[in-house]
């Protein structure tokens, strides 16, 4: 059984006030029933690295799950600016974002060094989430399928299908994020069967999101998809106006 989840990215956003007033109200819409934010979707938010002490402080006891947006493939050592994956797990997260399209383009992340991050993440008990995506251009030379699934099946060679059972993947076209343009739930469905068929016998377990501006006025009709398990949430993550009714889209 797929797991239904929502789960927000706050990007490099945030500060200490207008933090405490979000994940307030994000405890407050999602309180812990029956282990389960909304019935049958599992809700959670990855914060810039200052914030998990806060996100711990204020989800604890809420449905709501908190992660990093990062992790190095590094245990401990002579890595300066690096935060291992046993450090996130230290404060109670559950998540970590790896390969998101920002990271692979602004830091000239490879597929590789993806892999060997979800290692890490799930070394330390943590659920990585691996982006995979790809451009305007790809889009349009009919590269999307070469792309993610080239993006796949590095992660599949290093983890294997057991271990990238315990994974999440997030289908975030990267001319998709932050722009306002959304995939059409065709295009969604049909890259996400794409990737569910390369998953192979994990396939039949692992979480598929969405992450492209998506909105609450779309959420429904992208969740509604066959192979769709729910969102990664960019900006709209950041105002609980727009993310409550996101995560209660699935019908």
């Amino acid at each position: 059984m797929r797991t239904r989840r929502v789960v927000g990215n706050w990007k490099m956003n945030g500060a200490l006030a207008g933090n405490a007033a979000l994940l307030g109200d994000c405890a407050s819409a999602f309180p812990y029933v029956s282990g389960s934010a909304a019935p049958g979707v599992e809700v959670a938010v990855c914060v810039p690295f200052p914030y998990l002490a806060q996100a711990r402080d204020l989800l604890s006891g809420s449905a709501v799950r908190w992660g990093a947006q990062d992790v190095s493939i590094h245990t401990s050592g002579a890595y300066t600016g690096e935060v291992s994956a046993a450090m996130i797990a230290d404060f109670g997260a559950s998540f970590v974002i790896v390969g998101h399209s920002e990271r692979r383009a602004h830091h000239c992340e490879s597929s590789a060094l993806v892999a060997a991050k979800a290692a890490a993440a799930l070394s330390a008990g943590l659920t990585p989430i691996i982006c995979l995506g790809e451009t305007l251009e790809e889009r349009e030379t009919d590269m999307t399928e070469v792309v993610v699934g080239g993006q796949l099946s590095v992660c599949i060679e290093v983890l294997g299908h057991e271990h990238l059972a315990q994974c999440v993947i997030a289908y975030e076209p990267v001319w998709a994020i932050g722009t306002g343009h959304n995939a059409t739930p065709d295009q969604v469905q049909s890259v996400h069967a794409f990737l569910r068929a390369r998953l192979g016998p994990a396939g039949a377990s692992v979480s598929l999101l969405y992450g492209g501006s998506v909105k609450a006025s779309n959420a429904a009709e992208l969740f509604a998809m066959p192979d769709v398990d729910g969102g990664l949430i960019g900006g709209a993550s950041l105002k609980m106006a727009d993310f409550e009714p996101i995560c209660r889209a699935f019908g």
